[in-house]
């Protein structure tokens, strides 16, 4: 837990935003919160920005180090002291609020507390890099208590105070999600944001977590407005960068660890002959960016079990499985572990490019005749190539009348048969 590059930054942050206090318009009253020290850091700055513009500032906080590791009363406290400390410079222009120090709402309403729980599940599986959380874990106890005294000191604060507006980073997980639900609850205005692939970039999100990536109300608005050129040339150059394995804009990011080498040379390395090839391309588990997205198939690895046992029976066609590239990454159980469970040997109609194989995804894709999709962005890419999807789980893309969107196990089935038909 090291505040030092805020310690270093603060002084002169406080002077240069001072004069502008003083003489902005007055604003909104506005809550921040930040856990983790990185998050405080970035917590802090927006506040000062924010009093700067003359808005009414409380940045609250918790001083955590590690979401997964348990810490005792007293080197939390001395955390709590170590941050106070820190943050003093920017009293005066900020009011700086530590969570620990508020008194809690013993009796929170059931639905804070169903959120609270379902938010510990989630961390549970985001550490663990799983789909099951064990709710008798002790990290499942260590998050559900720190998050419920999250909720708890919020919903408390939140009361007696009321701000206009709340900004909370991700909203999903960890502490941030324990004060998004407090604050929803009482029907607070919340903005929520991450930081996304590019650097000084973010991804911002009004009314909902943004790990969710709604865009319905984007897809509303601009569903029928043509791309100008230069938001098609982006587009392109951004599609260009994936497939080729290159980098793209600020991004340091490969999607891909070999440039693109034809479809043909895919063909030939993975035996594919004249029969309809359908791709199911997977998400890396745990990622926040699946927690949370069934809509009927229980788990990732569950949707992925019982397709395959499917294209054993149809050896009319021949099923890819591309596991996602970063899970070279994980350190727990993968999609690849599902395949296995459910089909120790694999019929020869059946192909899995694993995480570290030499394959690149986009040479798959004009091979491709149906692809079947999570929620991984690949499913919007292969529409984008004029090839049929199917989404399973609630995705940013899922639901815009371009892809087949099947709301059961009975209709993905079905849809399966008529498609392969």
């Amino acid at each position: 837990y090291n505040l030092t590059r805020l310690h270093r930054a603060l002084p002169q942050a406080c002077a240069e935003v001072a004069p502008y206090a003083r003489t902005a318009p007055r604003g909104k009253k506005v809550f921040v919160f930040g856990t983790l020290h990185y998050w405080v850091e970035e917590g802090t700055l927006i506040s000062l920005a924010l009093a700067g513009m003359g808005h009414e500032v409380t940045f609250a906080y918790l001083p955590y180090a590690k979401y997964y590791l348990p810490l005792s009363r007293s080197e939390l406290l001395a955390q709590d002291r170590y941050t106070r400390a820190v943050l003093k410079p920017a009293r005066g222009l900020i009011e700086v609020l530590s969570l620990l120090g508020v008194r809690p709402e013993q009796q929170m309403p059931q639905e804070l507390e169903d959120a609270v729980r379902r938010i510990s599940a989630y961390d549970v599986e985001y550490t663990l890099e799983t789909e099951q959380a064990d709710t008798n874990s002790e990290l499942y106890a260590m998050r559900l208590q720190r998050n419920r005294q999250a909720a708890q000191a919020a919903y408390a604060w939140f009361q007696r105070h009321r701000p206009d507006v709340a900004i909370i980073p991700n909203g999903l997980v960890l502490e941030m999600g324990a004060v998004y639900q407090a604050a929803r609850l009482l029907g607070i205005p919340v903005m929520t944001y991450e930081f996304n692939e590019e650097r000084e970039q973010l991804w911002l999100s009004q009314e909902v977590e943004i790990m969710r990536q709604d865009t319905g109300a984007l897809w509303q608005a601009r569903r029928s407005l043509p791309l100008t050129a230069e938001q098609r040339r982006l587009v392109e150059a951004m599609q260009s960068a994936r497939s080729g394995a290159q980098v793209f804009g600020n991004s340091e990011r490969r999607w891909q660890e070999v440039p693109t080498q034809g479809s043909q040379q895919a063909r030939r390395s993975l035996g594919l002959d004249d029969r309809p090839v359908v791709l199911l391309a997977t998400n890396v588990l745990g990622d926040s960016l699946i927690l949370g997205r069934d809509i009927f198939t229980g788990t990732m690895a569950q949707w992925i079990g019982r397709t395959v046992q499917f294209f054993a029976r149809r050896s009319d066609v021949q099923l890819v499985i591309r596991i996602h590239p970063g899970e070279k990454y994980t350190r727990g159980a993968t999609m690849l572990d599902a395949v296995r469970r459910a089909l120790p040997a694999l019929p020869e109609n059946i192909h899995v490019i694993e995480a570290l194989d030499k394959v690149n995804t986009y040479d798959l894709m004009p091979l491709t005749d149906l692809g079947l999709v999570f929620v991984t962005t690949t499913g919007l890419e292969m529409v984008m190539r004029g090839i049929p999807v199917m989404v399973v789980g609630e995705t940013h893309y899922r639901g815009r009348g371009f892809t087949l969107d099947p709301q059961s196990w009975e209709e993905y089935f079905s849809l399966l048969e008529t498609v392969l038909a």
